[in-house]
């Protein structure tokens, strides 16, 4: 009887158990089962947001229409330029800045005969060539005015307000930099070029934070001509080096009359034979040179690609735009046969258009607009939004969509 009764407890705890591993086996099965649902979900969702991205990426627009307008009066000879996301307007009389809507930001009058300006971001200087006053504004008005003791040659500004201004003294050409977030007439550097030293100053740009000063020389040795790219650093490690110039490369037979930031780590100069990039935001060094033989047309760029204009050699268009990014490598090459009069880089967009045409592709070279304005258009402007845009006319101010 013992032995029933043992047999019974045995078999009914092997009963229980295989009743516990099923039970094991039926929790295991159904994780793995909402794992593999969970995971195949997220697929799903990964692959329709690649082909909806894909799809936007690849969308051609056929139509744009101006979903807003605003009523505004430009003077004649008035320029106009990008000031962030408002609008610079500037003549010899004066100033303005007017935001998408119309509104006067701010005014200032001046007299000038001969205005330059430099526009860095959201923030410009204004000076008269052979003048002595430099208007360093912003977006939301004046930020200072540096007056000089000798005629200016030219100007450079950087978003934080440092004003670079190459002034004519007789027999050497001064580099000056001041605080143009100011009223001020004194200088904080000092950078004085002849061209039996150090050559005449071609070309000069300030990094947007105004730590760092680009300058392209031109100079004569024993009778051939010479080019150096110089760079000055205005931080800590400037402070510890000779005149704050911190590396420098000489190019021989070449003139290099454009040196250009395009943030606060990359640089590029452009030459009558080649196109060179620097990068580094203490000591910048030269990364890359490409030759070029063709003659430029112009020269674009904002902070993550350069574009050089050609004329198209192959008869297939009449123009051709090479884009590079800021390590030197080529991008892209766009075709095109609008006879241009701006080029703009955004996010992924290239704009080409004039007064009445306008063409838009992507850097892959997917062609996604191309069409007239309504009216002769003075600037554009991309906004905050994708294919929405600022459309600035000698009697508006228009926000352009494409569709």
């Amino acid at each position: 009887m013992s032995n029933v009764r043992d047999y019974l407890k045995e078999r009914e705890k092997r009963i229980e158990n295989n009743n516990t591993i099923s039970y094991k086996e039926k929790i295991k099965t159904h994780k793995l089962t909402v794992f593999y649902r969970g995971a195949l979900f997220v697929l799903l969702i990964a692959v329709i947001a690649c082909f909806l991205v894909w799809q936007w990426q690849n969308k051609v627009f056929v139509e744009s229409v101006n979903v807003s307008s605003a009523p505004v009066t430009i003077v004649q000879n008035a320029k106009v330029k990008n000031l962030g996301n408002n609008i610079l307007l500037y003549s010899k009389d004066g100033a303005s800045c007017l935001d998408s809507n119309g509104s006067a930001l701010w005014n200032q009058t001046f007299e000038m005969q001969n205005p330059i300006v430099s526009v860095c971001k959201d923030v410009a200087a204004l000076g008269d060539y052979n003048g002595r006053t430099v208007y360093v504004v912003s977006s939301t008005g004046q930020l200072g005015t540096v007056k000089t003791n000798l005629p200016i040659r030219d100007i450079c500004v950087s978003q934080s307000g440092v004003v670079a201004a190459v002034l004519d003294d007789s027999d050497v050409t001064r580099i000056l930099l001041y605080n143009g977030n100011t009223d001020t007439e004194t200088s904080i550097v000092d950078i004085k070029a002849s061209m039996d030293k150090s050559g005449y100053p071609m070309s000069l740009s300030l990094s947007p934070n105004g730590k760092l000063l680009a300058i392209s020389y031109f100079y004569v040795d024993e009778g051939d001509m010479k080019s150096t790219v110089a760079f000055f650093n205005f931080g800590e490690v400037g402070k510890n080096v000779s005149d704050n110039y911190v590396s420098g490369y000489d190019y021989a037979g070449a003139v290099v009359p454009y040196v250009q930031f395009m943030n606060n780590n990359a640089a590029f100069a452009v030459s009558d034979d080649r196109i060179i990039f620097f990068q580094g935001s203490e000591k910048p060094s030269n990364v890359a040179s490409n030759l070029i033989k063709e003659e430029i047309q112009s020269i674009y760029y904002n902070e993550n690609y350069v574009g050089l204009v050609f004329r198209n050699q192959t008869g297939e268009s009449i123009y051709r735009l090479d884009v590079y990014d800021t390590g030197g490598n080529k991008a892209h090459s766009q075709f095109f046969d609008i006879e241009y009069t701006d080029i703009i880089f955004n996010k992924d967009q290239i704009i080409i258009y004039n007064d009445m045409d306008c063409q838009i592709c992507n850097i892959k070279g997917v062609d996604k607009f191309t069409g007239e304005f309504e009216k002769p258009v003075a600037l554009l402007v991309p906004t905050a939004a994708t294919y929405r845009y600022t459309v600035v006319t000698s009697s508006s101010i228009d926000v352009m969509e494409l569709k």
